[in-house]
């Protein structure tokens, strides 16, 4: 994995990240984010909430690109970083820092020190929706930010996408800025697409929720085993 460690968005991305942060095109997401900061639970108590949409954050540069859900009411949510402060961006730096693209195994808040190596990491949906699910609608006004992000890294060759919703968001990218026929993918955990020179491949896992990792729906070897394989398909050109 390459040593340099880049921190800093490019002014494109800064625009953007700008027109995310004031987004207010879904009125019970506004609400909800809101809300889950003014009642927030007793370990979170004195805590200043962000309350607001989440850009991406990593390498402008990366070659992998790490799609998730959306921010965590008490993860992202609270701290202003997506995969923040919660049990799966435990999970998930654990999985990067191991793998070579964090330069910590922990992301607990936005002055914690963490950089990302090649990587970058965002969400098909950029506000905490009540239950982890957003409507149809929801994730309908949030993806053209997620299409301009993919447009702003032209350097990206893989996309981990975790969870149903974030294969379907990338699916629905393919289809309609890249215009390939995805009717034959099927989530399924560990699976691998390729595109050729149309678009990154798509390496799907099973979301690093608790839900998922407590119950052994996804261990951290099975998660692992996705990253080694990026690595090397990454490493061999």
């Amino acid at each position: 994995m390459p040593k340099k460690t880049i921190r800093t968005r490019t002014p494109e991305m800064k625009k953007l990240a700008s027109r995310v942060i004031s987004c207010t095109l879904c009125p019970r997401l506004v609400e909800y984010r809101q809300q889950v900061g003014e009642s927030a639970p007793r370990r979170f108590r004195g805590d200043e909430y962000w309350s607001k949409p989440l850009p991406g954050f990593g390498d402008p540069a990366a070659k992998l690109l790490v799609l998730g859900l959306a921010p965590a009411a008490h993860g992202g949510n609270r701290t202003g970083r997506v995969f923040t402060g919660d049990a799966t961006a435990r999970f998930l730096m654990r999985g990067l820092f191991d793998a070579g693209f964090a330069s910590q195994p922990t992301s607990d808040r936005t002055n914690d020190g963490l950089a990302l190596r090649d990587a970058y990491l965002t969400a098909a949906v950029k506000c905490a929706p009540p239950a982890n699910r957003p409507s149809g609608e929801e994730l309908s006004n949030c993806l053209p930010y997620l299409f301009e992000e993919f447009r702003l890294m032209p350097s990206a060759r893989a996309i981990l996408t975790l969870g149903r919703l974030a294969f379907d968001a990338y699916r629905r990218y393919l289809e309609e800025e890249k215009r390939i026929d995805t009717g034959s993918l099927v989530f399924r955990h560990g699976a691998l697409f390729r595109f050729g020179d149309k678009a990154p491949g798509m390496y799907v896992s099973y979301h690093p929720s608790p839900r998922n990792t407590q119950t052994g729906l996804l261990t951290m070897r099975m998660f692992s085993d996705i990253l080694d394989r990026i690595k090397e398909d990454l490493a061999g050109g």
